[in-house]
């Protein structure tokens, strides 16, 4: 067990930044989450995080998925230098997000999931896909493997033909998940955009929080509510310099929406 004081950090605003969805609130002050068929306990308590786990599985692993070795205090002070009071008052609001390193088949399931879908619901999916998978989650040959009865239970709508025909791909290869991860941003959207049933949305997040491709900026429609009722449709990130950043740009702005929303 580590009890540690980090910058910039903060498990709660992480949690609710709609990056990860196997990370689950189990108590006022603690956390649970799943990733790479590994688990981590995290409680926050005043100005430090309890992680659940040894010194040594934190350096070799955990360290990495939370994205520890970016300075964040360095990208906050870019923002900060410029004069857009909306992105001012968000990263003031979001001071602990960090973009984690997840996996990039999962984060491929879960956007797909995502589509015309809230967080909740896309959570119960993925906790029930998990639940018939005896605990782990499915590689593209447990999708092909299931039975319909299985894949009917997580209730999955359209999506699921979706997620059978992406598998079906990779493991006839025809899509190659490990090319893919060696690619830029760019070419990396436009390959994931060969896919049935990926557009945009669904290839910038992929991109964004399966490839660490931090200059991806997502849409989804809080972005687009921000950035037609904040900016009239005239945001440009690279006005400010903060193109090779947008991700973390836009998580700022998704968590600091959706909060004032929720007030």
């Amino acid at each position: 067990m580590l009890n540690l004081e980090l910058e910039d950090f903060d498990i709660e605003q992480i949690a609710d930044s709609g990056q990860c969805f196997r990370m689950y609130r189990v108590a006022d002050d603690t956390w649970e989450l799943f990733a790479l068929n590994r688990f981590l306990k995290v409680q926050k308590r005043k100005g430090t995080h309890i992680f659940h786990c040894e010194r040594d599985e934190f350096d070799d692993f955990w360290s990495d998925y939370f994205d520890l070795q970016t300075d964040y205090g360095e990208i906050k002070r870019r923002i900060l230098t410029t004069n857009d009071e909306y992105l001012i008052k968000a990263v003031n609001y979001g001071s602990g997000l960090r973009i984690l390193r997840q996996d990039l088949w999962e984060m491929m399931v879960s956007f797909i999931i995502s589509q015309q879908n809230n967080i909740p619901r896309i959570k119960n999916c993925l906790k029930k896909l998990c639940d018939i998978n005896k605990g782990k989650f499915p590689t593209p040959d447990d999708f092909l493997n299931f039975r319909e009865t299985d894949l009917n239970f997580v209730k999955l709508g359209y999506r699921k033909n979706y997620l059978l025909k992406i598998s079906e791909s990779v493991c006839n290869g025809i899509f190659d998940l490990e090319k893919l991860r060696k690619m830029a941003y760019l070419e990396a959207t436009k390959y994931l955009k060969t896919l049935h049933g990926v557009g945009d949305k669904v290839a910038n997040c992929t991109a964004l929080f399966g490839m660490h491709r931090i200059e991806a900026f997502p849409i989804d429609v809080w972005i687009k509510r921000i950035l037609e009722t904040r900016y009239c449709n005239d945001f440009s990130l690279e006005y400010w310099g903060l193109q090779d950043i947008g991700g973390i740009v836009q998580q700022y702005m998704f968590f600091y929406e959706r909060r004032l929303k929720s007030q």
